[in-house]
């Protein structure tokens, strides 16, 4: 049985590889009792989107704000 972090690994993990059937299997039965990894899994892909977009601004994500003195 996987626990929350376990799940939640190879859930981000899907994003980025094919699991195997055991590791779906056992992800699908954490998910059957666990209501915050439901959640979690339901969220992925929205926070990859985000993750997304923000790395690919043209500013490169820096935030960092110039120093009006210089």
């Amino acid at each position: 049985m996987l626990n929350c972090r376990q799940a939640t690994q190879l859930m981000s993990e899907s994003q980025e590889r094919a699991l195997t059937t055991g590791e779906k299997l056992a992800l699908k039965l954490h998910t059957l009792m666990c209501r915050g990894c439901r959640n979690f899994e339901r969220q992925l892909p929205v926070i990859r989107r985000i993750a997304r977009r923000y790395a690919d601004r043209p500013d490169n994500g820096n935030l960092q704000k110039e120093d009006p003195e210089e």
